[in-house]
């Protein structure tokens, strides 16, 4: 069976990973629907892609719709506006959304025939660009096995982590634990560098030994050591999925002091430097309190 697929959302994420659902439609006789809130988005990745350019009433057609949007407030309007969508088609959703939101807008799409999964992504730009994302699941293992074909096009890995809203729950702690990396890696340089340390020289030392991680080994000396600073993933979407995971950690009643401060410091660097830069340009934030530039 030949199947119609929709994608929502035409970000710096969305774009390739719509184009590569369009080559697998391609491949097997299928169409491809792209829909974006900004309609030359979608123009621009038919004529570049070969997808087809959606109306929200031609979105009804489509047998899997996936979603990737800024936030779940995003969906809830997206979903308020679509006129009708197939009866038996399944909604995946790769916003980091929130998890409160995600058994909400199941219900509301059970109540249209339409089954949903929360799915976000890992791995940044070029994760979605070579087909190597890791997505986390939460729903029903039988809706996941449905699609898990179309997630293969554009990932590495695919977990279901749990039920409905699961998925939002992990990445929204992956996020915040990318934040608290981020930071305390950003602390530790500015005080190397106030002591008058080479800062090149010291990150080498910490990424063959104990302090490294993913922050102190890829995003540190490519985009703040450079000071290129290259906007793929927003300090201000980095500081509300921080948020999301202080929002669980409330809900749960739980104790987490470091999520907590670093969900204010994400939103105090996303104040102050800017929404839109890329996340790693928190670590201005930590430049101007020391007086020092990590170079």
């Amino acid at each position: 069976m030949t199947l119609t697929t929709a994608f929502l959302g035409l970000g710096a994420m969305g774009t390739p990973m719509a184009a590569h659902l369009t080559r697998h439609a391609q491949a097997n006789g299928g169409r491809s629907l792209v829909w974006n809130r900004t309609a030359a988005r979608a123009e621009a990745h038919a004529q570049a892609y070969g997808s087809e350019q959606a109306t929200p009433e031609l979105l009804a057609e489509a047998d899997v719709l996936f979603s990737c949007l800024p936030t779940s407030a995003d969906l809830d309007e997206v979903l308020a506006a679509l006129p009708a969508l197939k009866r038996g088609a399944v909604w995946v959703d790769c916003t980091s959304g929130h998890p409160d939101a995600a058994p909400r807008q199941a219900a509301a799409l059970a109540e249209r025939g339409v089954a949903f999964l929360d799915a976000p992504v890992s791995g940044g730009t070029g994760g979605a660009e070579s087909g190597q994302l890791t997505v986390m699941v939460g729903g029903p293992e039988a809706d996941l096995e449905r699609v898990r074909p179309l997630l293969d096009t554009f990932a590495g890995r695919v977990i279901r982590v749990g039920d409905t809203g699961a998925g939002f729950a992990v990445k929204a702690i992956n996020n915040a634990l990318l934040a608290v990396t981020l930071w305390a890696t950003g602390e530790g340089l500015a005080v190397l560098g106030r002591s008058g340390v080479n800062l090149g020289a010291a990150l080498d030392v910490i990424n063959a030994s104990s302090g490294r991680s993913n922050s102190s080994q890829n995003l540190i000396p490519a985009r703040v050591l450079t000071r290129e600073f290259p906007a793929t993933f927003g300090l201000g979407l980095l500081a509300k999925d921080a948020g999301i995971a202080l929002d669980m950690v409330n809900s749960t009643k739980s104790s987490a002091p470091m999520l907590a401060q670093t969900a204010g410091l994400m939103r105090a660097a996303a104040n102050i430097i800017g929404s839109d830069v890329d996340h790693t340009a928190a670590l201005q934030l930590i430049e101007q309190m020391n007086k020092v530039v990590i170079q």
